[in-house]
């Protein structure tokens, strides 16, 4: 178990008599977009408490806001969840089930003098809030009786006025040094339908308004929520004291900041809408449907949340840390297969034209009892073309002209001939194979240090590859030089596609399935493949060469 802050704090409520079964907390997501890998880490809080100290979790949906929500997120978001590995039990709740509840409370604070309708304009309520050197002043409308405000409040709910003529608020205090006091809007029209209610309510609540009331109502012990609701805190604890109501407990946490991404919704629906990226499950974006297809694991992205731990103070998060965890997860998994992503090929002439050698090879070679794969040897092969160069450097230890490389499993080559092209460029390699090196190995005991991967050219699978960068190319995004944006960051390079050549195992995995093709890097089978044409994503490269690149240390490698 974690030991952070909010853990900490139950630990001592149960040392001081707390029964740890009645622990509640709630997941509160709004239905009005795709979940990101911020919300990922509430999950990971909000169900893991629960877990941990055998209480309950609620999935509730605050969904008060009509014009941006839809029965498409919210089956998305019930999916996510799950995907992470979280069940919330037998019921789902909604704000929108509490309607009624709300409606009474609004009218019991309206009768104590507690609510008042205001019927001034947004902008002049706005203005006469004040700001944080210089208090607000007091509505016109302040002063309206409570007979009156529940009148004009009744025939509001009957949907006798046009959208913004009027919205009910709190009666509290317009000089308080909190501006979120200063008579906060608790209802304001709108008419427009609801993706479960209908038409049936033509008046909204706020969201600081219900958020407390449904903790309240569904008995919720400990509200975690970010840290940009510190301030709407005490609003929270007012209206549940007023309303007498089960006095539910606020605790803010840090949110998660992601270097080299936007986690803003507003930020992701315009990348979506102005076709940036290709959708919500764009392999490239943050959200946990992009992540899912590129990809990462619900394993390794709770590793991720637990890593970066539960903090009281915002601090932003190396992206190598989300990448290091899906390294190690699947280093654990993922069956080990080989492809060749920018092909030379290469021609034995002392190897049988017509003979095909199959290879038992390990589908993890630290591992046997994870199985084989049989990958076939011919005459001709595919290397990756970086894996030779004709007048190579001091450090470079592959093939080259006249120089002995080994194939990974197989046997020894040696280089003899090069074939170019009508522009002159290299497009075949004339080699000879060592036949007493079979295995990788030779019996003489000389040494080679080029290990090079390969594929069979006759037998080899044509697949796409995706090959995917991270979407920006600054550390913040939002932090643009003036005149720049957020857009002016993306990387022009975060996706690659190419043909690649993959061994004939690759045929026998679907999609969503995972595998390191040796010395590149780990890949998932996207859901775009068909047996006829193979598509996969490259989810992460064996190593952290972006940090590499940018010359940086992750910043994983200090926590």
């Amino acid at each position: 178990m974690s030991n952070d802050f909010i853990r900490s704090k139950i630990d001592q409520q149960i040392r001081e008599g707390l029964d740890q079964r009645t622990i509640q907390t709630r997941f509160p997501p709004e239905p009005n977009g795709y979940l990101h890998i911020g919300h990922a880490k509430a999950i990971c809080l909000n169900f893991g408490i629960a877990r941990e100290y055998g209480g309950r979790c609620n999935l509730r949906f605050d969904d008060t806001n009509p014009e941006k929500e839809s029965s498409e997120y919210v089956d998305a978001i019930m999916e996510d969840v799950r995907w992470l590995g979280f069940e919330w039990g037998e019921k789902i709740f909604y704000t929108s089930d509490y309607f009624d509840f709300l409606y009474e409370c609004a009218q019991k604070l309206i009768l104590a003098g507690k609510a008042y309708v205001d019927s001034q304009s947004q902008e002049i309520i706005r203005e006469q809030r004040g700001t944080l050197t210089r208090p607000g002043q007091n509505s016109p409308y302040r002063d309206r009786s409570p007979e009156e405000n529940l009148d004009i409040f009744r025939r509001m709910r009957a949907g006798g006025f046009p959208d913004g003529l009027h919205v009910l608020r709190a009666k509290i205090d317009m000089a308080s040094p909190n501006v979120v006091m200063r008579d906060p809007v608790l209802y304001r029209i709108r008419k427009a339908p609801h993706h479960r209610s209908g038409e049936s309510w033509p008046i909204y609540p706020m969201y600081d308004f219900s958020h407390c009331i449904s903790d309240s109502l569904e008995k919720v012990t400990h509200s975690l929520c970010s840290l940009e609701f510190e301030n709407n805190r005490e609003l929270y604890d007012w209206l549940l004291t007023t309303l007498g109501l089960f006095p539910s407990k606020q605790t803010e946490f840090a949110r998660l900041n992601l270097k080299g991404a936007v986690l803003s919704k507003r930020r992701l629906i315009h990348l979506v809408r102005e076709k940036h990226v290709s959708g919500w499950d764009d392999p490239r974006l943050p959200t946990l449907r992009g992540l899912r297809r590129r990809g990462y694991t619900p394993e390794s992205i709770r590793e991720f949340c637990a890593r970066i731990g539960v903090a009281r103070a915002d601090s932003q998060v190396d992206y190598g840390l989300l990448e290091f965890c899906i390294r190690e997860h699947l280093n654990r998994v993922a069956p080990r297969l080989m492809a060749v992503l920018n092909p030379l090929k290469i021609t034995l002439t002392n190897y049988p034209r017509d003979q095909v050698e199959w290879f038992d090879l390990p589908l993890d070679p630290e591992d046997p009892s994870k199985g084989s794969r049989q990958v076939p040897f011919t005459r001709e092969l595919f290397i990756e073309r970086e894996d030779f160069m004709e007048t190579p450097s001091p450090k470079f230890f592959r093939l080259a002209p006249g120089r002995e490389a080994r194939l990974r499993y197989a046997y020894y080559i040696t280089c003899r001939e090069l074939l170019r092209d009508e522009q002159g460029e290299i497009r075949e390699l004339v080699c000879e194979y060592d036949p007493a090196s079979r295995g990788g190995n030779s019996p003489d005991g000389r040494k080679v240090k080029g290990t090079l991967h390969w594929v069979s050219a006759p037998k080899a699978i044509r697949a796409e590859a995706r090959l995917y960068d991270r979407l920006f190319t600054r550390d913040d995004p939002e932090d643009m030089p003036e005149g720049k944006t957020f857009l002016d960051a993306l990387n022009p390079d975060s996706l690659r596609v190419i043909e690649a050549l993959a061994e004939p195992a690759l045929a026998g995995y679907g999609s969503d399935s995972r595998v390191q093709f040796e010395r590149l890097g780990y890949f998932r089978v996207d859901q775009d493949s068909r047996p006829d044409r193979p598509v996969f994503n490259r989810i992460v490269g064996l190593r952290d060469t972006w940090a590499k690149i940018s010359g940086k240390k992750p910043e994983f490698e200090k926590i």
